[in-house]
């Protein structure tokens, strides 16, 4: 759930927050990555993406050094209600001496103070960016950010029920001929006799539905060991196709001609590219269990370069590869029906139904955690939910829409561009700059002018985080101006 604070979990040391960061935000973006790229041609991608990198790498080391404040500001409300408890049980003390003993922590910085061998600013506490939102927010900030992280799950569940189906449908209506991979198929030809692929996909979808749906209703997590079976796959797959490509390509045998720009595939690039480089509303659970947080500065950029170069790697070696008309929006899919590429039977499924695996261990739990948020953005204290609220109501507004939107489109590229370019956008840039804006508002009379955060980002200057406003207010305008213009065209 986006809010409260939790159990920090079981400590690793900094090289498996490594892993598990580049796990994070290397998922089913990275799939419809290769198309964007040649839709918007190679130069203008590799431009974008790397100081779109820069940008989310930016606004990473904001969430780090919120986080790092939010610590900061629970142990000052503990010391202050500690001290209030001790001047509480003083019974000599006059009510003006009283008045004074409390009200001296608000004026009084606790630079000096130092408790249970921590500096103020350690990182041990996980605090969610919702808890951190009600600590530095005002109500509307709070329920913007709320409104902001559902918009955004509903997008991902959404991906994820169109991407199983997809990945199904191609598999099993069986165009795995050798000339397959010269032909585009619409989703009026035929599958099975009269059904078209379309109808494959809905039967397909509503399985998929009916399988996993119920998962919303209860209580679901990924256990640590099928983490470690969907990332192994992930890897082996990711790995497969690279080299492929690279062997094609090395063979002289290659069919990609992309341009080297096409604005018009740029606002769709950007929400795939800020999509494909989501991690900021996970950092709490990745950063605080790291057992030693001296470097996580230079361990997110370490990060940050890795997965930059994969990305260009993966989406490089598909564009270069592969005839830009017949690429998929799974990239996946691109194998199986391609025996120029990969002539093993076998290794062709597995990448067609790779998808399937991993999607379908997220999808649950993606749902949970949106039904979960639902159920705190209404919730008031002291409140209890009706039990057909609770167990009902609530899972069916998490389940529905997305299979809704699955239903009407599988196009998985525009779904990834939508949710990048707009909830991506406010939960990559626009929540970021304002918690560690007001973090440090927040800790100023507090801690004191010459309090250092440890973990304060190296753009510390507010300059940057009006940089990352006005960037996300013109990524926001010129996507709404393209889609506009596009429309009327039609």
């Amino acid at each position: 759930m986006a809010g409260g604070i939790t159990e920090t979990g079981e400590p690793y040391s900094p090289f498996v927050g490594l892993v598990y960061m580049f796990n994070l935000i290397v998922g089913t973006g990275a799939l419809t990555m290769p198309k964007a790229f040649a839709a918007a041609g190679w130069v203008v991608s590799l431009s974008l993406i790397i100081f779109l990198a820069f940008m989310s790498y930016m606004t990473t080391t904001f969430v780090i050094e919120a986080m790092a404040a939010a610590n900061a500001q629970l142990r000052w409300k503990r010391r202050e209600q500690e001290e209030t408890d001790d001047s509480d049980s003083t019974s000599d003390y006059s009510d003006d001496d009283s008045g004074r003993g409390r009200s001296e922590p608000e004026t009084k910085p606790i630079l000096s103070v130092q408790r249970s061998g921590h500096d103020h600013f350690d990182i041990v506490e996980r605090v969610e960016m919702g808890q951190m939102a009600s600590m530095f927010f005002n109500k509307v900030g709070v329920n913007m950010f709320y409104v902001c992280i559902i918009v955004y799950l509903y997008g991902d569940l959404a991906i994820y029920a169109a991407a199983v189906p997809i990945s199904l449908m191609e598999v099993a209506c069986g165009n795995h001929s050798c000339s397959a991979g010269s032909v585009k198929y619409n989703d009026t030809d035929a599958c099975w006799g009269s059904v078209t692929r379309k109808d494959a996909y809905r039967v397909f979808l509503s399985v998929f539905t009916l399988l996993l749906g119920p998962f919303t209703f209860f209580n679901a997590q990924k256990t640590k060991y099928l983490q470690i079976l969907t990332s192994l796959m992930r890897w082996i797959a990711f790995t497969m196709m690279i080299i492929l490509a690279l062997i094609r390509i090395g063979k002289g045998t290659g069919e990609g001609h992309p341009p080297v720009a096409s604005l018009s595939g740029v606002p769709n690039l950007f929400g795939v590219c800020v999509y494909s480089f989501m991690c900021q509303h996970s950092l709490p659970s990745l950063v605080t269990p790291i057992s030693d947080k001296k470097r996580v500065g230079s361990l997110v950029l370490a990060d940050y370069v890795l997965i930059l170069g994969f990305y260009v790697l993966l989406s490089f070696t598909a564009i270069f590869c592969f005839d830009s008309s017949l690429l998929h929006d799974m990239y996946t899919l691109n194998f199986t029906d391609n025996c120029d590429v990969l002539n093993i039977p076998v290794l062709r499924y597995f990448l067609g139904l790779f998808p399937v695996f991993t999607i379908s261990t997220n999808f649950p739990i993606i749902a949970v955690t949106l039904r979960n948020n639902w159920k705190t953005l209404f919730h008031r204290d002291g409140g209890t939910y009706p039990w057909v609220v609770d167990r009902v109501v609530f899972p069916l507004i998490t389940l529905v829409p997305p299979i809704v939107v699955a239903f009407c489109t599988h196009n998985l590229e525009t779904l990834v561009g939508i949710t990048g370019s707009y909830a991506g956008t406010g939960i990559q840039y626009v929540i970021p700059a304002f918690l560690v804006f007001y973090s440090r508002r927040h800790l100023e009379p507090v801690m004191g002018r010459d309090a250092v955060n440890k973990h304060r980002s190296p753009f510390r200057h507010a300059v940057w985080v009006w940089f990352v406003l006005v960037w996300a207010a013109f990524c926001l305008m010129f996507v709404t101006a393209n889609i506009i213009l596009t429309e009327t065209k039609k």
